[in-house]
């Protein structure tokens, strides 16, 4: 799994989103602490051009050997990678260096939850990478190629990977339950519909394990079911619609439901409790993205091998992914933009898939064998190629905005949360909500 810290991007997070996207989980910084400007043939010595490239947080193309690759298949290149722990400390600074012109690495990562604002604010200060050789746009998911292209029709942003969500569940505790265990009858539960995922939380309830509950918190489950939707946030004008949105009342409705019916764990995503759960079985299910996989096997370690499993989601979903830029400040643009191409080709999306966890935003990666044939032994062999490749093809072309972040981290921390963990009526946490939200806004 590729770690990075996101606050973001999840979202609920989005927990998404907040890893969206976020300070999800604190990946390590490598390397210098802020992005490095770009240098220039030569950089690298004898007559060598230096490429650096900035991310946040772990983000798994240097530790996938990508970099390494591409330097011995160009031996004129020599790559130099910057990171900055947190993306909430690397985006704004990023947004800072782009208006100045200066201080920008020769490729840039973005956010999922950062990308509306880049494409609508930053396209003119960027590369159109749809037009940059080796670039297929039909070997990209569709609504991944869209998030990535601006107002003006060009593309600059590619995608690296997506957050395709599934449901994890430990069979341990579904046994206990009375439920099936089985992967395929488990997704046939709830299959098409989240109120149906509410009602087998309730029949898990009746018959439940001592001191376990059908789900980690209401605010993951409001994420996962506004991820299942084109429209959440804003409509397809740019204005704010959430008040109003048909996703947000579903996701409000059902995670209160989960909250007020005592389905929860009441735990809040990314924090020390959730992460001591997964080994302890204080819940039996979780909406979980591709890259959630490794963190579950991470945090419940050899305790819970073997009990988790991974099902198919009521609705197809996606929580997560990122993108590279290529700014036109830079000084070796053309080969910044040959790179950017490379690292984000089928074949090395199933390179960063195969040895971090970051499923491919490419559809053409789908059907090569380290993604096609992939299982996941710590989750019972799981196929978990299959599984999230048609949740990735499923999930809808969602309208991004650019305070996403900020309205999806408000209706879980200030609105679910109240509900779920101080025993707030669901109304009074919406009211929290919106209020927080409309002052985070300027409304």
């Amino acid at each position: 799994m590729r770690y990075r810290t996101r606050k973001s991007r999840q979202v609920v997070v989005l927990a998404a989103v907040a890893a969206l996207g976020a300070g999800l989980l604190a990946g390590c910084a490598e390397d210098k602490d802020e992005p490095g400007g770009s240098s220039g043939g030569g950089g690298g010595g004898g007559g060598k051009t230096t490429l650096t490239v900035g991310v946040f947080g772990t983000f798994g193309l240097k530790e996938a050997g990508l970099y390494d690759k591409y330097m011995k298949e160009n031996p004129d290149v020599v790559i130099k990678q910057t990171s900055i722990e947190r993306n909430e400390n690397y985006y704004p600074q990023l947004l800072t260096h782009l208006s100045t012109g200066s201080g920008l690495a020769d490729i840039q990562a973005i956010e999922v939850n950062n990308i509306a604002e880049v494409t609508a604010t930053q396209a003119d200060r960027l590369v159109d990478l749809g037009k940059a050789p080796g670039v297929d746009k039909d070997s990209f998911l569709d609504w991944k190629w869209q998030q990535g292209t601006a107002q003006n029709g060009s593309t600059v942003a590619l995608g690296t990977d997506v957050g395709p969500q599934g449901i994890c569940y430990r069979k341990d505790l579904f046994k206990k339950a009375g439920l099936p265990t089985d992967r395929d009858e488990v997704g046939e539960l709830w299959a098409g519909d989240w109120q149906k995922y509410l009602d087998v939380g309730k029949q898990y309830k009746a018959k439940a394990p001592k001191d376990s509950a059908f789900v980690d918190g209401a605010g993951g489950v409001m994420a996962a079911v506004t991820g299942s939707y084109e429209e959440r946030f804003y409509d397809k004008d740019g204005k704010v619609v959430y008040k109003d949105s048909a996703a947000v009342k579903e996701a409000w409705d059902i995670a209160s439901e989960f909250a007020t019916e005592g389905l929860t764990a009441k735990l809040q995503q990314f924090q020390p409790s959730w992460d001591q759960a997964f080994s302890n079985g204080r819940f039996a299910t979780i909406s979980c993205p591709a890259w959630m996989l490794g963190y579950i096997k991470d945090k419940g370690g050899d305790k819970a091998e073997g009990k988790w499993d991974v099902a198919q989601a009521p609705k197809p979903s996606n929580w997560g992914g990122s993108f590279l830029v290529v700014p036109k400040a830079g000084k070796n643009t053309e080969e910044a933009a040959k790179l950017a191409a490379w690292l984000t080709a089928p074949e090395q999306q199933a390179v960063l898939f195969e040895k971090r966890g970051s499923f491919p935003s490419s559809t053409a990666a789908y059907d090569l064998p380290t993604v096609k044939d992939a299982k996941n032994p710590y989750f019972e062999g799981a196929p978990i190629g299959e599984i999230f490749a048609k949740a990735a093809e499923g999930a809808p072309v969602q309208i991004l905005g650019p305070k996403d972040l900020i309205i999806a981290q408000n209706l879980a921390d200030i609105g679910m949360l109240q509900v779920d963990q101080k025993g707030k009526s669901p109304d009074e946490g919406w009211k929290a909500a919106v209020a927080a939200i409309d002052n985070a806004l300027d409304e």
